[in-house]
Order: structure tokens, then C-alpha cells, then sequence
């Protein structure tokens, strides 16, 4: 079986597009600042770049013991040799992942709203990224923004699934995200600086302190 939910680390990286870095360099730069759970995030990459990239970029996260899981595609998760996949809303049905990738990788998929947060209750994902929390220009064709309060309103609905709060998220934003009931964030755009990395994981662990 996959490691225990609450035992996946509770920051989410996500490499980014457009950065003029490599997403395999991106990846061993976060793990090398101390994210130990990597989302390859490739939306404008031919297959044959996607999946040297993919390959790449599970050597560098193993090297660092951290997961490395897939945006998208349950064929390049397979072929890589990640940790496991992740499916927007439209990328894929969850349960033909989950026969596909097996019941020790990661399985996890997008809460936007009310049904998808039912349907992943009834569902054999591993965790869901619920959000957008505000806006963010890193995704194209972004749904509409839930804001603390919508997320904090579809937490319960999700059956005990663990979510990671996406979209936007801030440092500032974590002992909120924890006090509603969150797993942990996904961050993309907000860790790129120097620094940024250390700042979420603090953010975390000092909301953790603060939980009862």
C-alpha cells in the first residue's frame, strides 16, 4: 500500500513551466532545499521531452529520498518509474488509474467543487489538491476561485480523504489551511525564490505547533 496519508510530506512541490530551467533541474533544486514530494507539472512538452524529463527527475528526487509524482499522464508515471500520478478533472478516470498503477502507487486528483469533493469520498484516490485557494496565473483555464471559506466548506465532504490546498498559496495562508482540516499545500510560482522553500516548511511546522 501507499505510505499512510498523513504521512506524505505536507508541502507539495509543482514544477513550473517558463522558467528557462530545466523541470528535471527543478525538481533537484526543490529536493536539494528540502521538499521531500515532487509533481512534475510539464503542459507544453512534446511526449519524448515529457518523458526524458519524467525519467530525469524521479532519479533526482530518489536521490534525495522524495517522491516524485506525475501531472497528468498514468503512461508516463509508468514509464519513469514514479512514485504516482496525479489527475485534474479531465485528465483521466480515477479508477482506470488506480487498476493501472496498482495499490502502492500514489493516486490523487483535483477538488474544485462540491461533486468532484463527493466523488473523491467514494473514490480510491490517496489525497486531492482542492483549490484554487486564489488566483495564480501558473494555470491556464482556472477554476473558479474557492477562496478559505469554500475550501474549509468541501473538507467535510471529502470522507476523510487528505487534501492539499492549491492555487495561490502563502506562507501566511498555512495555520488557516491546517486549522480547516488541509494535509498540507501545493505550491508552485512561491517557491521558486531563493529562501522559499524554508519559509513554507516553517509557516507549516509553526501552525503545527499551534494545532491542539
Amino acid at each position: 500500500m501507499p505510505p499512510e496519508p498523513r504521512r506524505l510530506p505536507a508541502l507539495m512541490a509543482l514544477t513550473l513551466d517558463g522558467t528557462g530551467v530545466a523541470h528535471a533541474e527543478q525538481a533537484a533544486r526543490l529536493c536539494a532545499a528540502g521538499v521531500r514530494w515532487v509533481q512534475l507539472r510539464m503542459k507544453r512538452a512534446d511526449p519524448g521531452e515529457w518523458r526524458r524529463e519524467a525519467r530525469a527527475a524521479v532519479a533526482a528526487c530518489h536521490r534525495h529520498g522524495a517522491l516524485l509524482t506525475v501531472n497528468d499522464s498514468v503512461d508516463v508515471a509508468l514509464e519513469a518509474g514514479a512514485d504516482g500520478v496525479h489527475l485534474g478533472r479531465h485528465d483521466g478516470d480515477w479508477a482506470a488509474a488506480r487498476a493501472r498503477l496498482g495499490p502502492r502507487s500514489l493516486l490523487g486528483g483535483t477538488v474544485n467543487d462540491e461533486r468532484d469533493a463527493r466523488r473523491a469520498a467514494g473514490s480510491d484516490l490517496d489525497y486531492v489538491g482542492i483549490g484554487p485557494l486564489r488566483f495564480t496565473a501558473t494555470k491556464q483555464n482556472l477554476s473558479p476561485v474557492l477562496g478559505l471559506e469554500g475550501i474549509r466548506a468541501l473538507l467535510p465532504l471529502l470522507g476523510g480523504c487528505p487534501a492539499w490546498v492549491i492555487g495561490g498559496v502563502r506562507p501566511s495562508d498555512l495555520p488557516a489551511a491546517r486549522e480547516a482540516g488541509a494535509a498540507g499545500v501545493a505550491v508552485s510560482s512561491g517557491l521558486q525564490a531563493e529562501g522559499r522553500v524554508q519559509a513554507y516548511l516553517a509557516a507549516w511546522d509553526a501552525a503545527a505547533a499551534l494545532s491542539p
